[in-house]
């Protein structure tokens, strides 16, 4: 009721008070032409009388927001009130998640549009990505474990159209960002001090011998939650292997192992298994500002079972930095957000780092393994929904490796998971298991206009790009000025938040 009132009085103060005007005319058909998707827009705000008084563009855009935000709201709960017409395990298991998406969702959007937040017009974009990306999700999983026939019917809004008019609204060119010590800015000098340290100072320590405060990372991770202290919280896990699945929210947390292959956190759910591919993590972050170091996350339900995510990161401003994230299927579920991983790697088979985040994967070794007999591999299936969202996938100086049982396997650099899918490879090594053509179709010649496939500057058998794809948007990079476009400083604004957290980057090409 509080928050439903706060966005009441919000949005009377926002336009009963005196603007001035630099646009003439305040008729709403008018100022939903701008959006790419008017006719909910002017449904929506014919019926508000603050609406009819719109003088210029902010004043709109503000406006688009809190509608999103407010039919958000009831989306969430028309989908909470589904939850008694459930009729088995997959279907309550896909609304699950769509409630918690929802959930996301709505923080987003209030965050957004909160006048106590300080943030910059990245930070909304980020954040408004982040928002559709959601509902993407909930449909997503509903389509994966066969329940969308019953239940889309049941669940259909306008939320995602509105959120597109938002990004359309809101949408800014990208500041060129800093790095210090080779970190982008947004990470915090303590942060960096953190991630270098040999030993940093736990608030608490996980060891299955007992030797520790807590004998399962679960229980370490729900103290960080109910944690009121001030600063990052720091968990040590000490060598061994804990089969568990995490799922935490808790913000400034950070997860230090005693190294790759030496602390491993292990799961096997699945698609097969029942469990949404959101919800099929063996660790989830979701917290702002979530660090790992010296971690191996592993899913082990083979490529049998399909998709089955080892590492679910919906964390803005997070840092992988030498871990490993070892699978399948949808190995690394690179979900939203903006996120940095350095000296990692990955493991899989198809489309193993996937999702819809900002993401810039530094140094890194990314490893197709064998699959199902007559599958290939596909490193990427990027999941980027409207054009103005900006997000995408981000691989530089990393190397691109097999491990010894791939034999003849083709290997694909990526293929098109949504409409306007965005990857680039820079100054990478790509192995002789890379095919020529490159990259892979979803199914016909969908999103082939749309998508944003880059390659620049990259070596070895496989990086030829002689007898690459003829799509119209597939392109060898040969200017530096476009390919610095998807670098630490200019695609995840690394030199804002990386620095403090002490974990070295290459912030340009």
């Amino acid at each position: 009721m509080a928050f439903r009132l706060f966005v009441g009085l919000l949005l009377v103060f926002l336009f009963c008070s005196s603007v001035t005007s630099d646009k003439t005319g305040s008729d709403i058909k008018w100022w939903c032409s701008q959006t790419p998707n008017p006719e909910p827009c002017e449904f929506f705000l014919s019926s508000k009388p603050v609406a009819h008084s719109i003088k210029h563009k902010s004043q709109f855009k503000k406006l688009a927001v809190h509608l999103a935000l407010e039919r958000a709201v009831k989306a969430k709960g028309r989908t909470e009130g589904l939850g008694l017409q459930l009729r088995n395990k997959k279907e309550k298991a896909a609304w699950a998640d769509c409630v918690e998406l929802y959930d996301s969702t709505i923080r987003q959007l209030n965050k957004t549009v909160d006048p106590n937040r300080k943030h910059t017009g990245e930070d909304a974009q980020t954040w408004l990505s982040t928002a559709l990306t959601n509902l993407g999700t909930c449909s997503d999983g509903l389509k994966e474990l066969g329940v969308s026939e019953y239940m889309s019917p049941l669940m259909t809004n306008n939320v995602s159209k509105l959120i597109c008019n938002t990004l359309e609204l809101n949408k800014v060119a990208p500041s060129k960002p800093k790095y210090k010590d080779g970190f982008p800015d947004w990470v915090p000098t303590g942060d960096r001090k953190l991630l270098q340290a040999a030993a940093p100072a736990a608030n608490v320590v996980v060891a299955k011998d007992g030797s520790g405060k807590f004998k399962t990372v679960k229980q370490a991770f729900d103290a960080a939650a109910s944690w009121k202290g001030k600063g990052r919280f720091v968990i040590y896990v000490k060598a061994g292997v804990y089969s568990e699945n995490v799922v935490t929210k808790a913000k400034n947390v950070m997860l230090i192992g005693d190294g790759i292959g030496r602390t491993i956190l292990t799961g096997s759910k699945s698609v097969v298994g029942g469990s949404t591919t959101f919800a099929s993590a063996t660790f989830a972050t979701g917290g702002s500002g979530f660090i790992a170091r010296g971690v191996t996350i592993r899913n082990t339900a083979g490529p049998q079972n399909h998709q089955a995510v080892a590492l679910r990161s919906d964390s803005d401003l997070s840092v992988f930095y030498q871990c490993s994230f070892e699978g399948f299927q949808d190995t690394l579920y690179v979900h939203s957000q903006r996120q940095f991983f350095r000296e990692c790697n990955i493991v899989g088979t198809i489309d193993f780092i996937f999702g819809n985040a900002a993401v810039v994967l530094q140094n890194c070794n990314i490893y197709a393994r064998k699959p199902m007999p007559g599958q290939p591999c596909t490193l990427t299936a990027q999941g980027r929904m409207d054009p103005n969202q900006n997000t995408g996938i981000s691989i530089q100086n990393s190397r691109l490796l097999a491990t010894a049982d791939l034999g003849s396997t083709i290997v694909y650099l990526g293929r098109p998971w949504k409409q306007y899918s965005r990857t680039v490879y820079m100054e990478t090594f790509m192995g002789a298991q890379i095919t020529p053509a490159g990259w892979m179709e979803w199914v016909g010649n969908f999103a082939l206009k749309t998508l944003y496939y880059g390659e620049y500057r990259n070596t070895g058998p496989g990086s030829s790009t002689a007898n690459r794809v003829k799509w119209p948007g597939y392109r060898v990079i040969t200017n530096p000025a476009e390919a610095s476009k998807f670098t630490v400083a200019n695609f995840i604004g690394g030199n804002s938040w990386l620095p403090p957290t002490k974990v070295p980057f290459t912030p340009g090409l």
